[in-house]
């Protein structure tokens, strides 16, 4: 087998950061702010917000049902980041960056709500890949391992 171009080593190590190590650290965030025991009468508390969002398509129907299960309880182990991240912009009142979640805030200094952006910011590039120069890659890993050393700091705090 072929070694990996540099491009590709860096677009998988940044995909392991991304998939493997963000989502616990967002995850972790996310049941301190809704408690699993509580997550459910939550959701359930917050249903007419819930459905306007996906009225909206801002959740489409495979996270509807993951949301409110037909057999069972809600848990987030089954949430995947964009899930989370959208219940945390829209249920709590986590202080969103001054440009909202959906933008990438490199000077902004470290918050969750910029945290969360930043995750997202990435993930979107990841999902769009273009060649990327070291350098860049070099500022994403850096951003992204700061952001999960943030998250789980802000919890232990």
């Amino acid at each position: 087998m072929a070694p990996l171009l540099e491009e590709e080593e860096k677009y998988v190590r940044l995909a392991l950061l991304l998939k493997g190590v963000t989502p616990r650290a967002v995850r972790t965030y996310f049941d301190r702010l809704f408690p699993p025991s509580y997550l459910p009468s939550t959701l359930n508390t917050n249903y007419n917000t819930l459905d306007d969002l996906k009225f909206k398509r801002v959740l489409n129907q495979t996270q509807w049902n993951l949301l409110f299960p037909k057999n069972g309880l809600p848990v987030s182990t089954t949430f995947d980041v964009t899930l989370m991240i959208c219940l945390i912009r829209n249920l709590t009142s986590v202080s969103q960056p001054i440009n909202g979640l959906t933008n990438y805030h490199y000077k902004e200094r470290a918050s969750p709500g910029a945290d969360l952006a930043r995750i997202k910011w990435y993930r979107n590039i990841l999902a769009h890949p273009e060649e990327m120069p070291t350098v860049d890659f070099n500022t994403a890993w850096s951003n992204i391992s700061a952001v999960s050393d943030s998250l789980v700091s802000v919890i232990l705090i």
